[in-house]
């Protein structure tokens, strides 16, 4: 992520936690990326607690900008997203069953990146998708 505010959590000075949060493009939402929770703590719920709070104090404004702001966050465990949608604290706002086509979206990068002037035609191979993941996103809401 670009300029990442970063949250660990602990338990008796180990770390068990982590996620990190950036501003959207206009400063309007934020979204958190990367969950990790320690395996020894998965499954005792410690990790949508963590989300929560941190999410909250983005939502009342504490955070480096002291600016409110909603959360976005995405998510390809079936689980954590299970509960996110049980939970009233958040809204799901985005579902794809699949990644996106890595072809058309590695031309898109080439046309871009010509147009602006950073790169020439290669006929690369890169992209964003094709990863055949169900990734869902969600809102924080309260």
């Amino acid at each position: 992520m670009v300029a990442p505010a970063y949250y660990v959590g602990s338990v008796d000075g180990a770390p068990i936690a982590h996620i990190c949060f950036s501003t959207r493009p206009g400063m309007k939402e934020a979204r958190a990326c990367r969950l990790v929770i320690m395996p020894e703590w998965q499954g005792a719920g410690l990790g949508l607690r963590f989300l929560n709070e941190v999410c909250a104090l983005w939502r009342g404004g504490v955070n480096r900008h002291n600016k409110p702001m909603p959360t976005l966050f995405h998510t390809s465990h079936p689980g954590l997203a299970a509960s996110l949608r049980r939970s009233p604290q958040w809204c799901q706002v985005s579902c794809n069953l699949f990644g996106g086509n890595k072809r058309r979206s590695a031309a898109s990068i080439e046309r871009a990146a010509i147009r602006d002037g950073w790169a020439s035609p290669t006929g690369g191979t890169s992209g964003f998708g094709g990863h055949m993941r169900a990734v869902q996103g969600f809102r924080y809401v309260e």
